[in-house]
């Protein structure tokens, strides 16, 4: 079974305004791929507003309702149809060979350094452009001079492997100068030496806040610092039902929890991570804030789930992903407030889409301004069900003034 290279990835336009696009996904499957679309569409700042998944073991379906998370958004389709299609299993021999061919060396790590005068929502304003041009931060530096100039350091890997072109080049320095303005005092963008190593140290974390940001499990009392509102307390519920009555192969899970963005990813990313195939699945459309998805899943065996300690262990997990995606703790440090993210990585080594941006976009909306930031300085691992284990990296997003 084949189809032509044009009709694996589609994404057609609603036919008002205002409606989602329709994404559809034409492939040979492979386990975790819906994963790995759901993340590409989380990475260009779409929302999935509903979805179908279908698949014989052999060959897949997916077709994705999806609209932007913002109407300021500028999105790239024809750029998000080549990155799902570089993900997509090959339809032939012959595009297997040279798919392989041209991913055997890694992504080049670049320097952006700039020096400019500091102002509110610079870090953010940057990071957007960055994203805009699809290219992925790595590592961020921070550094704020007394009289008010700021020093950056952006470790970044190029998606479209074009960075090398002058070209390329020229145009990411005159985007970032549009934003920087005046204030810009230099730009410069070069291939990254040993300084890239040198900001690979991890910083020391008291053991409080290390045991409150990495916890494997966490308490449904929230007793720890940064204890939720009686309002989101409510909110923060989830239910993960395993049936296995229903199919005489299949496992179905039904899961039912309050929306967040990247929810479909967040649940997606914990059954790659156990190595679990999804035959067939459905995504509903939020309602009154909270979301549905059925799941026919097998293992990689082919079988179903049956063994009680397998189950509670994955609906464990998928409740502990889908309620912290994230894990925030704000701390004094002397007499600075520090901002500390931590997220989950895959076994594959992608962390979470754009959390960085987020952090730094919220930080701006409440008009605090950085003073100093280090990105991904280390993580611990994590042991899920088969004895493999999975990263939670922690980054130190901001110190501003209490």
């Amino acid at each position: 079974m084949g189809v032509l290279n044009d009709d694996v990835v589609l994404i057609q336009k609603g036919s008002k305004p205002g409606e989602p696009y329709v994404i559809t996904v034409n492939c040979p499957d492979k386990t975790g791929l819906g994963c790995d679309i759901c993340r590409i569409i989380l990475d260009f700042g779409l929302y999935i507003t509903k979805g179908d998944i279908s698949t014989d073991g052999i060959w897949c379906y997916i077709v994705l309702w999806v609209v932007p998370h913002s109407s300021f958004l500028s999105i790239r389709w024809s750029n998000l149809k080549d990155r799902l299609l570089s993900i997509c299993p090959p339809c032939s021999a012959s595009y297997c060979f040279n798919l392989q061919a041209n991913c055997t060396a890694p992504s080049p790590v670049y320097l952006l350094k700039f020096f400019s005068l500091d102002r509110k929502g610079l870090l953010h304003d940057v990071t957007q452009v960055l994203c805009e041009l699809e290219l992925s931060i790595q590592r961020v530096k921070v550094m704020t001079t007394p009289d008010d100039r700021v020093l950056d350091l952006f470790f970044i890997t190029d998606n479209l492997d074009l960075l090398h072109t002058k070209q390329r080049q020229e145009d990411t320095l005159e985007q970032l100068n549009a934003v920087l303005g005046e204030s810009c005092i230099s730009c410069e963008l070069q291939l990254a030496g040993p300084e890239y190593k040198n900001h690979q140290c991890i910083s020391s974390l008291s053991p409080v806040i290390a045991e409150e940001l990495f916890r494997c499990e966490l308490s449904d009392k929230e007793s720890h610092s940064q204890a939720l509102s009686p309002d989101m307390t409510i909110l923060k519920k989830a239910t993960v039902v395993v049936d296995n009555s229903l199919s005489p192969a299949h496992t179905l899970l039904q899961i039912h929890c309050v929306d967040h963005k990247g929810l479909v990813y967040d649940i997606l990313r914990t059954l790659k991570d156990y190595n679990i195939k999804i035959s067939y699945g459905r995504f509903s459309q939020n309602t009154k804030g909270y979301r549905d998805l059925d799941l026919f899943i097998q293992q990689k065996d082919g079988k179903k789930i049956v063994d009680l300690e397998k189950q509670t262990a994955l609906c464990s997990r998928l409740k502990m992903e889908m309620l912290h995606p994230l894990r925030v703790v704000i701390s004094n440090r002397g007499p600075d407030t520090e901002l500390l993210v931590a997220n989950p990585v895959e076994l594959s080594g992608n962390g979470r889409p754009r959390v960085f941006f987020d952090a730094t976009l919220a930080l701006k909306l409440l008009g605090i301004c950085i003073f100093s930031h280090l990105l991904k300085l280390g993580g611990i691992q994590h042991q899920i069900g088969d004895g493999r284990s999975t990263d939670f990296y922690w980054k130190r997003i901001a110190n501003f003034n209490s």
